[in-house]
């Protein structure tokens, strides 16, 4: 078991310090996860604090996952029980689990993740410009992380643009109190405005959060430092970990001025700088502070490093992105055999994804095995998540996020309007959208064609609950459809009475709505409280291409994208029922018992942190936290990194300099994140041009470049890697 004598004196005057707030300005690669852990396991062990009092925040599951398995190593099992490790999002949802009456939602409350706003706003706007879509709904989310609800946020609109932003932000707020539900932004939103605003609520929960960590604290926005003091109040007793020099994210709504504004909130605060590096050797670390260095700064700190000096770090010109993709390949087929590394020894870094594809190209020429940090998972595409969506509901017809998909994705005459209504009435009842659905009456829908609407999709999901129960025997008719022999032939028009463009936001993006459960649970998608628990169903198989047929799902993808988009994502669909009705076949599964296979295939598939051994290529932004013996940065040129920005270059207002002075200090930051990723050798590399659509642009290596203090060398090898030319120029690399 690790201790205290293992830790430096800086780390361990930070897990020891316990006379007020702290902050722990934790350089790359200086060991702050340790710190975070050490600190803790010492407040368990050592102080005597209960572990239900005791709370640890940070920004993703995988860092969440990996700060509690540190901790579970060093302290005894039973002194841990209650602890508190997680992210900001997921105390929030508790907090609103416990506090749901005072945030005006029923227990069941929905949580909708950003394709489901995305698809409300789009009604809303009643557009199909994307762009205009994405910033609105970007707009909306800045806002919220701001603390600013369509009030505040009309009384700091500029501009028409952003004063329709503010309109459609009302009936956002207004559609989302309607359906029960709450988006990301408001699981943190929602406990900081309510912990502000009653004071015996405060109390009740600082009385339980006594001891406070934060990681990642420069990448807090507005809210989540609200939350955070608000949890802390007067004693302040908390430690944040952080660095100015890796924010990168606030285009999301982070502000380093956090770190400043901490030192003025608790001028007792404690600062205590970790600047030795236990990944880099300094040749690498020197680069990026000579970068970095050019920034203004709130704290100075230098990362300094024992591990030697390492080899030069190469700068190199190439003539093409294409150039510049086919001599990496190469570089790193040498690199392999004459290190004797593995491929998942390096990293290819780049500013946008659009850069990945040239490279891929290259390395599958070359055989050379990669992954892609970011990669949409096949379980989260739109079209898989909207059938899916279909067995969710009728393995758990309270979960109201699948109700709301399914009845909207074919649109089968159910629109706002109708769940509108039928959010409002489920909310007064304290009961799901499907409950109400089941029993609408006249009072809740006056016009007759929305109540058929609804009732004959109550009725197609009873169907199918129904032969989910059973096994083999005589399969019922579904209610309005013809048998046609083994088909069933439904009106593939049902009529339509409210404007339905949720249906036609369904454009390959993120996954749909989270269950109202915690997020990686099983529990909304068990169907543990459908009543049929245990009960075996009509085969699997047939169910599921009866469901299909009756989805008309074929014909909905047809109608809303173009004959190649739409092929592609039937093909997915199909792909999707073959896995099922195999899983079926070879494990006799049920239609339930599928959907809980599929929701363990998907939890496992975002927890294996298993890394293959293949190359990886990611973002800069996607890279943080993560680190590589060889690191390829490519692509750094003026107007890729640091990436031109939206605002008019021309423009020379104050304001306009200010905001490309704070644009370029950031990517200056994203190179510094970038660099600091390497452990023992870096190379960088520009072109001279690069294609642009169907035009070749001409480049100017980054000011970035000059700012590291290195001198470029000719460029490498390249043109065209055939595999009868690749020995050649291989044994070429391995000489040098």
């Amino acid at each position: 078991m690790e201790g205290l004598d293992a830790l430096n004196a800086r780390q361990r005057e930070a897990v020891l310090y316990l006379d007020g707030p702290c902050l722990v300005l934790a350089g790359a690669g200086s060991g702050k996860t340790r710190v975070i852990t050490q600190k803790m396991a010492y407040l368990l062990r050592e102080c005597g604090y209960q572990a239900r009092h005791v709370v640890a925040l940070t920004f993703t599951n995988k860092a969440a996952r990996e700060m509690n398995e540190r901790v579970r190593a060093l302290v005894n099992p039973r002194l841990l029980r209650g602890l508190t490790v997680g992210t900001f999002h997921s105390l929030g949802l508790r907090f609103l689990r416990e506090e749901y009456a005072g945030a005006g939602l029923k227990r069941g409350f929905s949580i909708l993740d950003a394709t489901d706003a995305q698809g409300i706003v789009q009604e809303l706007l009643a557009t199909t410009d994307r762009a205009r879509l994405r910033a609105v709904q970007q707009t909306i989310s800045l806002w919220k992380n701001a603390l600013l609800d369509p009030d505040g946020a009309a009384r700091v609109a500029q501009g028409p643009d952003e004063a329709e932003a503010v309109r459609i932000y009302r009936s956002y707020e207004a559609t989302l109190r309607a359906y029960q539900s709450v988006d990301f932004d408001d699981l943190i939103r929602l406990p900081a405005q309510m912990l502000a605003a009653d004071e015996a609520l405060r109390a009740r929960w600082q009385a339980r959060v006594q001891y406070l960590l934060v990681d990642e604290y420069q990448d807090t926005n507005v809210c989540q430092y609200q939350l955070v003091r608000m949890l802390c109040g007067d004693r302040a007793m908390f430690t944040a970990v952080g660095d100015d020099d890796q924010a990168i994210y606030a285009w999301r709504g982070a502000t380093v001025e956090n770190l400043a504004q901490l030192a003025r909130d608790y001028p007792a605060l404690r600062l205590i700088k970790l600047e030795q590096n236990y990944r880099s050797v300094q040749r690498i670390l020197e680069a990026a502070n000579r970068v970095i260095g050019h920034n203004p700064k709130t704290f100075d700190k230098t990362l300094w490093s024992d591990l030697g000096a390492g080899e030069p770090i190469v700068v190199t010109p190439m003539d093409s992105d294409l150039a510049e993709a086919e001599s990496i390949a190469m570089r790193l087929s040498a690199a392999r055999f004459e290190r004797q590394a593995q491929w998942k020894d390096f990293a290819v870094l780049y500013r946008g994804n659009h850069q990945a594809r040239v490279m891929e190209q290259a390395l599958r020429t070359l055989r050379i095995p990669y992954t892609v940090s970011g990669g949409q998972s096949f379980f989260d595409k739109a079209e898989i998540r909207d059938v899916l969506a279909w067995l969710r509901l009728i393995a758990n017809e309270d979960e109201d996020p699948a109700f709301i998909r399914a009845a909207t994705t074919p649109r089968r005459g159910i629109g706002q309007g109708t769940l509108q209504a039928l959010g409002a009435e489920a909310a007064r009842r304290g009961v799901s959208l499907y409950t109400v659905a089941a029993e609408v009456s006249e009072a809740v829908l006056p016009a007759p064609r929305q109540r058929e609407a609804v009732h004959g999709f109550v009725r197609l999901v009873a169907h199918f609950q129904a032969r989910a129960a059973r096994r083999g025997g005589a399969v019922p008719p579904l209610p309005g459809a013809a048998v046609q022999g083994d088909l069933l032939a439904f009106d593939p028009d049902p009529p339509a009475f409210d404007a339905d463009p949720v249906a036609q936001a369904r454009d390959g993006g993120r996954p749909t709505a989270a269950p109202a459960v915690e997020p990686g649970s099983l529990a909304g998608l068990a169907g543990a409280e459908v009543g049929i628990d245990g009960l075996r169903g009509d085969d699997a198989g047939r169910v599921l291409d009866d469901l299909l047929a009756a989805m008309n799902y074929e014909r909905h993808l047809y109608d809303m994208l173009d004959e190649r988009q739409a092929q592609a994502r039937w093909a997915n669909v199909l792909e999707l029922m073959e896995w099922l009705k195999r899983k079926a076949d070879e494990d006799d599964m049920t239609l339930l018992e599928l959907v809980q296979h599929v929701a363990l295939v998907t939890m496992l598939e975002r927890a294996d942190d298993e890394e293959p051994d293949a190359v990886k290529l990611s973002t800069l932004h996607a890279s943080k936290g993560l680190e590589y013996p060889h690191v390829y940065l490519i692509g750094v040129e003026e107007g890729l990194l640091p990436h031109r920005g939206g605002e008019d270059e021309g423009d020379v207002s104050e304001a306009a300099v200010a905001a490309r002075a704070r644009r370029i200090e950031e990517e200056r930051r994203l190179m510094y994140v970038g660099i600091t990723r390497a452990q023992r050798t870096l190379r960088v590399s520009w072109c001279r041009k690069r294609r642009r659509g169907r035009e070749d642009t001409i480049c100017e290596p980054s000011r970035f470049i000059a700012e590291m203090g290195l001198q470029a060398q000719a460029p490498g090898p390249a043109g065209d890697t055939d595999p009868d030319r690749t020995l050649d120029r291989l044994k070429a690399l391995l000489k040098r």
